[in-house]
């Protein structure tokens, strides 16, 4: 790991004050899998937030308003992250939504083979929709007609732009998980 988790007395205020809003939520958001040490300090990308508070303040609350109160179904954004989070190999994120999805019902076959970078062949018309419009967009290039419109069908446009930040979301998680190098907790 390229940044030392930030001991909670080490903090900064600023970082102080992220920290606190941080834990909030994960406490609300973000549980079943570790994220944070027995001292305090922060796992996973929010350590890296925390390092550098004029980034990681913008991300968070763009985590935030992805996370609270979506309108996508809970599996449905797990299918998306985990496309998402294979395509950049980052392991914390796998670890850590693989654990999420399967809290909310998504059977260890389909996500080992979707964490394999493969599309699973049982997916449900959402699981589909959400899978290829993750796949194509990870991918790069412009969003595929009929998939942008088999998303629309299925989440409605609404549905279907939040499904869009999402990607873009956990690109940006996967490339902070990347970039330091952030490992998967020793459990």
């Amino acid at each position: 790991m390229r940044l030392p988790i930030i001991p909670p007395d080490e903090l900064t205020d600023q970082q102080k004050s992220l920290a606190a809003d941080m834990k909030e939520g994960i406490a609300n958001s973000f549980q079943g899998f570790a994220n944070i040490r027995a001292d305090g300090g922060l796992m996973g990308p929010w350590n890296p937030w925390l390092h550098e508070p004029k980034f990681g303040k913008p991300v968070w609350e763009l985590t935030k308003a992805m996370a609270f109160k979506p309108s996508l179904p809970a599996a449905i954004r797990e299918i998306a992250i985990l496309v998402t989070g294979a395509h950049f190999k980052a392991a914390y994120e796998l670890y850590a939504h693989v654990i999420a999805a399967e809290r909310r019902g998504l059977p260890d076959e389909k996500l080992a083979t979707i964490v394999a970078g493969q599309r699973p062949a049982d997916l449900t018309r959402q699981e589909a929709a959400a899978y290829d419009f993750a796949s194509a967009l990870v991918s790069g290039g412009i969003l595929p007609e009929l998939t942008y419109r088999a998303a629309q069908e299925q989440f409605g446009a609404h549905g279907a732009a939040e499904l869009s930040y999402l990607v873009g979301l956990y690109c940006m998680v996967s490339v902070t998980l990347n970039t330091f190098d952030v490992p998967v907790p020793e459990c």
